[in-house]
């Protein structure tokens, strides 16, 4: 079952890593969806939700898509909880 997260995951290349959807943010320009297509999917509510195939990208993949979306409602974090973006 796919959500907005928080979720903890580790990347394709070995990085540990917290993802979060600001439901509120999203927009549903599914420009995250175009860069990422293994993380994130959009809901019936049109708003991006993660996917357990999440863990098959990489770290510069998925901060790509989160630098994609057009009104920054995807937050990413390193294991230490130090935001990496935005």
């Amino acid at each position: 079952m796919a959500d907005s997260g928080p979720k903890i995951l580790k990347t394709k290349d070995g990085k540990k890593i917290k993802i979060k959807v600001d439901r509120n943010l999203c927009i549903g320009a599914a420009t995250c969806v175009a860069v990422a297509p293994k993380t994130f999917v959009l809901d019936n509510e049109a708003k991006a939700v993660i996917l357990e195939s999440a863990s098959e990208e990489t770290l510069d993949v998925i901060l790509d898509s989160a630098k994609s979306c057009p009104v920054a409602a995807i937050i990413v974090e390193d294991e230490n909880g130090k935001q990496l973006y935005p």
